[in-house]
C-alpha cells in the first residue's frame, strides 16, 4: 500500500481506536455523534472523510483531552483551533516540571551558549554561555531586551551582523517561516514573517533566494574575541510540550545550542556564575 494510501487511513484508525476504547458499537457511535451507522463503518474503512464539524462531535462526545483532540484533527486532515492549540506558558504551575528539566538541560550544556524558545522564538530561557558570548560583542542592555530569538537573529544590532553567508541564510530562515505561516494563517507568524523581512540586512529577493537553496539543518556565525576569529554553529532540537511524538499536535520548544566549530576552542570562561540576565533561572 502506497503512502497515500496509508494516509487516507489515518482518521479511521483513530477512530476505531476511540470507539474501541469506549467499548461503544458502531450502532452506539452513529447514535452519540447523530449520523447514520453505515456512515459510521464508512468513515473506519477509509472510504468516507470527516468535516471538522463531526470531528469536534466525536471528541465533546469523549471529551478527549488537548493533545488526543489535536491529534484526531490532524489524523482528519484538519489544523487544531485557537482553543484547541492553547497558547503554551512554560511559567504556568503545571508547567514545573517542564521548567526544571529545560533548566537542567541548559545548565547542562554551559559552556556552549544556549537558548529556549517557544514554536515562534520567543526567549524562555537562556543559559550562562549565551549571556557569556554575546555579552563580549554586544551591550549588557541590547542583550537583556531581547526577547525573540529570530529578531535577535536579523536584527544589525544583535546578531545579524556576525551571521555567515548572512544574506543565503536569512533568506531560508524567513522561507521556513513564509511556508509555515501559509499552513497555520496564525497571525503571530504572519506577523513575525513581516517584522524579520522588513529588517534592512534582509536582501529584496529573499524568496527567490530561498527559492534556490535547500533548507539548512544549521547556520553559522562567527565573531572576532580578544583578536581571534571563532565560528559557531547553530543546533536546534525541539521539545513537545504535551509528551513524545506529538510535535504538530502541541506547542514545541526549541533549543539552540552555539558549538564552536574547532574543536580547541575553551569557553569555560563563558559559563561565569557572577553573570545575570531576565531569562537565566539559576
Amino acid at each position: 500500500m502506497s503512502n497515500l494510501q496509508n494516509d487516507t487511513f489515518k482518521f479511521a484508525r483513530f477512530l476505531l481506536f476511540w470507539r474501541n476504547l469506549f467499548q461503544l458499537s458502531q450502532e452506539q457511535l452513529a447514535d452519540r455523534i447523530n449520523c447514520s451507522a453505515r456512515h459510521v463503518s464508512r468513515l473506519e474503512n477509509g472510504r468516507s472523510q470527516p468535516s471538522r464539524i463531526l470531528v469536534s462531535t466525536i471528541i465533546a462526545e469523549f471529551s478527549l483531552g488537548q493533545r488526543d483532540s489535536n491529534q484526531l484533527m490532524i489524523a482528519a486532515g484538519f489544523l487544531p483551533s485557537e482553543e484547541q492549540a492553547s497558547v503554551f506558558d512554560i511559567h504556568a504551575p503545571e508547567m514545573k516540571w517542564l521548567r526544571k528539566s529545560m533548566t537542567l538541560s541548559l545548565k547542562a550544556l554551559d559552556p556552549y551558549p544556549s537558548v529556549l524558545t517557544d514554536d515562534i522564538n520567543d526567549i524562555l530561557m537562556v543559559n550562562r554561555g549565551w549571556v557569556g558570548l554575546f555579552s563580549r560583542i554586544m551591550s549588557t542592555s541590547i542583550i537583556e531586551k531581547t526577547t525573540n530569538l529570530s529578531e535577535f537573529l536579523f536584527s544589525r544590532e544583535g546578531a545579524g551582523s556576525y551571521i555567515s553567508d548572512r544574506e543565503n541564510t536569512l533568506s531560508v530562515i524567513l522561507m521556513s517561516l513564509e511556508q509555515r505561516s501559509l499552513y497555520t494563517n496564525d497571525p503571530r507568524d504572519i506577523h513575525l514573517r513581516d517584522q524579520l523581512a522588513a529588517h534592512e540586512i534582509v536582501p529584496p529577493d529573499w524568496r527567490e533566494r530561498a527559492r534556490a537553496l535547500e533548507p539548512m539543518p544549521s547556520f553559522k556565525i562567527q565573531l572576532s574575541l580578544e583578536g581571534e576569529l571563532i565560528k559557531f554553529i547553530n543546533v536546534t532540537s525541539s521539545v513537545s510540550t504535551l509528551g513524545p511524538a506529538v510535535q504538530l499536535s502541541g506547542r514545541s520548544l526549541n533549543l539552540s545550542t552555539f558549538y564552536p566549530e574547532e574543536d580547541e576552542i575553551i569557553l569555560s570562561s563563558f559559563s561565569n556564575p557572577t553573570l545575570s540576565h531576565p531569562f537565566l533561572f539559576y
